[in-house]
């Protein structure tokens, strides 16, 4: 079954890329989510005025991925203690979250985050919440480090089978 989860992990360039690598990923799209405002912009959401997060939408076939190792490698591309800040981006819109459609999911991202907080002295920063608010970014965003390779990225390269 195709199902749908977003994940909030910093700048969505290298989330994207880094998931679109694996097995069982559909499709992908980058955008902007549980925000206030209606149709954001890349640059009022870079300033932080929208209060909207950079997010992954993830479409994933269940029967080839689940949603725990959707998770398990989310965790390893992000420091799921800092706030606001993944790598040089800094700011509300580079915060983390796990933002979910189903409530049947919301049990499967409590296990895996409190697994996860197991591991850490300091609160995690990772907002679990309903998704409230998607809006895709503009076309120059998606799959930007496939038109763009060699741009910034928080994720370290070595993470990327295909390379960037």
């Amino acid at each position: 079954m195709i199902k749908t989860i977003y994940l909030a992990g910093g700048c969505f360039w290298g989330v994207q890329h880094y998931f679109d690598q694996f097995d069982g990923i559909v499709k992908t799209t980058v955008g902007y989510a549980n925000g206030n405002t209606e149709n954001p912009v890349y640059k009022d959401v870079k300033k932080g005025l929208t209060g909207h997060a950079e997010t992954l939408e993830i479409q994933y076939d269940d029967t080839v991925i689940s949603l725990p190792k959707i998770l398990d490698l989310y965790f390893d591309i992000i420091d799921p203690v800092s706030v606001n800040q993944q790598g040089e981006d800094i700011g509300i819109s580079y915060r983390t979250g796990i933002y979910y459609v189903e409530k049947i999911d919301f049990e499967i991202i409590q296990s895996k985050y409190n697994e996860i907080q197991k591991k850490y002295d300091l609160p995690l920063a990772v907002e679990v919440e309903p998704m409230k608010n998607f809006f895709n970014a503009e076309e120059y965003h998606q799959k930007y480090l496939d038109k763009n390779p060699g741009a910034y990225c928080h994720i370290p390269a070595s993470k990327f089978k295909k390379g960037l």
